[in-house]
């Protein structure tokens, strides 16, 4: 097995990468960076037999695909929500920085032609999730870019989380069989939290990853006094998509669902 956390700087060209197909986090079948972009840059992306997916995370950009170009603008992953534009193999996105901006890219094998989409903050609304539950702990925002429901065609999924303060995610602890890997930020640059994978935990720092094979338990926790954003993204298993309904919890703290606090 691969290594499961990784902390990825920027280079000199403002690439940060993730995940790859190669590399020490091949486990993930993703090839997944991220760009810092300084104002008047062009970044073009293009993949034979691959689809990609171009998602803002802070800045303002102009997208162009496929003959159309849509400016977009997030203050951060925190205040605003995503834009995101899908393409499927041979489909180029250029993209323009209009403003200092950092964007992710998420790639994986797919030779399925579709049409591209771009996704708006409308499209992925944020809703709570365990709110209430766990001793109103572990509630957290979700938003759900595109998954196997919305995009049937596509083989991966991506989403985001906005943990509140000091609470966890992921919660309870759950596993599914396909590879997920967890981007993190967080709202201020010394903000950190915990990251569990399988019987290991890391420090999750802003920037950091967690590369989680199938089948590994994966709950998350944020500090007291930091928000934490996580980008998360799933790669489906042939013949095995991840659905909504797939997550497995752990038999040992399903108790908690009945549990008074």
């Amino acid at each position: 097995m691969g290594k499961v956390f990784g902390y990825p700087e920027f280079d000199a060209n403002g690439e940060k990468i993730l995940t790859t197909y190669d590399n020490e986090y091949k486990d993930m079948m993703m090839d997944i960076r991220v760009y810092r972009m300084k104002a008047g840059e062009t970044r073009s992306f293009k993949r034979d037999g691959e689809e990609l997916a171009v998602l803002l995370l802070s800045g303002n950009i102009t997208y162009a695909w496929d003959g159309n170009k849509e400016t977009v603008s997030r203050k951060d992953v925190f205040t605003e929500g995503p834009w995101c534009v899908h393409v499927c193999t041979g489909t180029e996105v250029s993209v323009t920085a209009e403003a200092d901006s950092e964007i992710l890219v998420q790639c994986t094998k797919n030779d399925t032609e579709f049409a591209a989409k771009l996704y708006k903050p409308e499209d992925a609304p944020w809703g709570y999730s365990c709110k209430g539950k766990f001793g109103n702990v572990a509630k957290r925002r979700v938003n759900t870019i595109f998954d196997h429901d919305i995009a049937p065609w596509s083989n991966m999924v991506l989403g985001e989380v906005l943990n509140d303060r000091g609470n966890w995610s992921g919660y309870l602890p759950h596993r599914h069989p396909q590879p997920e890997t967890y981007y993190f930020m967080f709202d201020r640059p010394e903000g950190f939290g915990a990251s569990f994978v399988g019987d290991q935990v890391f420090k999750s720092t802003d920037g950091s990853f967690s590369a989680i094979p199938g089948g590994e338990l994966h709950p998350q926790a944020v500090a007291p006094g930091f928000q934490m954003y996580t980008c998360w993204m799933i790669r489906h298993i042939e013949g095995n998509p991840w659905l909504q309904t797939d997550r497995c919890e752990d038999e040992r703290y399903t108790w908690l669902h009945d549990a008074e606090f």
